[in-house]
């Protein structure tokens, strides 16, 4: 028996109804803020990933999945989300319509990691960006946007973390006090925080063994180095989060394995979700535009694992389509299933769910097909042509001429 790959897996239709709500919930909230859908290609060049997401990434690394196009160019199916869409930003001009600019996405996405509960190599996110707007308030709007659908999604034990990586040259400063701290103790430190001492110390911070994590305790922290208009950024972020109500902690050991972030940090973990207890972050970017070959632009969005919410999130009951019309056969023969292949096709031109039995059930096979189904109208098509109209809730039935059918569901006569 052939399988699906490791790490993928197959969306069912029950499964496919829960994202559907997800997707539902996310075009509420967002688009209630005044976000616009965008889709961006499953892959982009690989240079891209390179220039935006950062070469020293653990991504770009060792977590993409690239290939050669057969013409010489290299691409890769993309691991996140932010990249394209400012990709897409600059290639159709977005920069000249009116600031910010506001999107949200739903797609698929694809990395070579160890897959496990909640994480797979090919795996959905729904992500929301604003380009072109560099205030508070957009930070403040994007995380209290998150924590309103997750709240939606029923995503249990949340908790939100928060932080600032102020600008880049802040961080350049602070990445060498920082490695010289780690350089100092370096014995005490695991061999693969050692490993990438000089490309990414920040990440030290994600260390899980013990000795790293009591070095980490004493290290310096960013948050005592921000430029004072940074500080005065997050704080005002901070400000606008106590006036919406929604509890966070101010987390300076938070970091993203992404280059292109700078100030505002945040992420939502749920205590559902066991030690990889992501649910889903973000935060400001305001250079990778530039990054990109487009105009300075200040940016600011976030990312959540689709699996990760539906794992988190209470087992909500999704009510399945309405079926308003299931056309039965009272005998089999190819004239009786063409008036009803027919009768089934101009009621869903007319507006109403319409199913007909493709099995060969018997009469009495029908109905309980059409009752688990939920069908609120039984159409038999009888041998002279016409047709019995069952209404499933009183279990009345009439005798109706096939025309009649379809203007009586829609009229909801009584029959």
């Amino acid at each position: 028996m052939i399988q699906a790959p490791k790490g993928t897996f197959d969306v069912l239709p029950d499964d496919a109804e829960r994202r559907s709500h997800l997707e539902a919930q996310a075009r509420k909230v967002l688009g209630a803020a005044g976000y616009g859908r965008i889709e961006t290609p499953s892959y982009e060049a690989t240079e891209l990933f390179a220039r935006g997401v950062g070469e020293a990434t653990d991504i770009v690394q060792k977590e993409m999945f690239t290939f050669d196009d057969g013409g010489g160019r290299s691409l890769t199916l993309r691991p996140e989300g932010t990249a394209p869409v400012c990709r897409a930003y600059v290639e159709h001009g977005m920069h000249k319509l009116p600031q910010p600019v506001k999107l949200w996405y739903m797609s698929s996405f694809f990395r070579a990691e160890a897959p496990q509960r909640g994480r797979y190599r090919q795996f959905w996110q729904v992500g929301a960006e604003a380009l072109g707007a560099e205030g508070p308030e957009t930070d403040a709007e994007l995380i209290v946007l998150l924590a309103e659908l997750l709240e939606a999604m029923a995503v249990k034990g949340l908790r939100l973390r928060i932080a600032s990586l102020g600008q880049p040259e802040t961080r350049a400063n602070y990445r060498r006090e920082l490695t010289a701290h780690l350089r100092s103790n370096e014995h005490r430190l695991s061999p693969d925080v050692r490993a990438r001492l000089d490309i990414n110390p920040m990440r030290a911070f994600d260390a899980t063994d013990s000795s790293t994590r009591e070095v980490m305790r004493e290290a310096p922290k960013l948050l005592d180095r921000l430029a004072p208009e940074d500080a005065e950024h997050f704080s005002a972020v901070r400000e606008l989060l106590d006036g919406a109500g929604l509890r966070y902690e101010l987390d300076p050991t938070l970091v993203r394995g992404l280059d292109y972030y700078t100030r505002t940090l945040f992420e939502f973990s749920s205590e559902a979700l066991g030690a990889q207890s992501g649910v889903g972050g973000g935060g400001r970017y305001d250079r990778l535009v530039e990054q990109l070959g487009g105009q300075r632009t200040p940016g600011c969005g976030w990312a959540a694992g689709v699996e990760r919410i539906l794992i988190a999130g209470a087992q909500q009951p999704v009510a399945p389509d309405p079926v308003d019309l299931f056309v039965a056969l009272a005998r089999r023969d190819s004239a009786s299933a063409t008036v009803a292949f027919e009768l089934a096709r101009e009621a869903r031109r007319a507006g109403l769910a319409a199913q007909l039995d493709l099995a060969g059930r018997s009469l009495k096979g029908q109905l309980k097909q059409a009752d688990r189904l939920g069908a609120r109208y039984v159409a038999i098509v009888q041998e002279d042509g016409d047709a019995s109209l069952k209404d499933m809730a009183s279990g009345e039935q009439s005798e109706l001429g096939l025309a009649a059918v379809i203007p009586t569901i829609l009229r909801g006569s009584r029959l």
